[in-house]
């Protein structure tokens, strides 16, 4: 996928929104995703969530991760540093080509989440000019 500054200026909005208390996810866990010819994998740390607290939803071309980490059971007061989110999260992905929604598959990991979802096949090709 081709660098997007637009995307990037509006993740960096995100977690700053996150930071300052006026987005309305409380906290937005980091993520890549990589193109390859014949799919996109999306790799996004949930260190500590099981299956049970993710939702993995496509309605094309937007692939959304939903979830929620419970909070510690600290209160807030007795922190020493707080750097890991707590809270409901989601994030969204944009597709710039089409994928096949019954072949998309997701496994969390080592609190990796992956999400492979394959490309459809369209009728892009490459012409030579003559």
């Amino acid at each position: 996928m081709p660098w997007d500054p637009v995307r990037d200026l509006l993740t960096m909005q995100e977690r700053l929104e996150s930071l300052f208390g006026r987005a309305t996810s409380a906290w937005s866990p980091p993520g890549d995703l990589t193109e390859y010819d014949d799919r996109y994998v999306l790799t996004l740390e949930l260190p500590g969530l099981s299956r049970s607290a993710i939702t993995v939803e496509y309605l094309e071309p937007l692939l959304t991760i939903r979830g929620k980490r419970s909070d510690q059971g600290c209160c807030p007061e007795r922190y020493q540093q707080l750097e890991r989110g707590q809270g409901e999260f989601c994030r969204t992905f944009r597709f710039e080509r089409p994928i096949r929604a019954a072949e998309l598959s997701a496994d969390l990991a080592d609190g990796v989440l992956t999400v492979v979802g394959p490309k459809a096949a369209g009728d892009r090709r490459q012409i030579d000019v003559g």
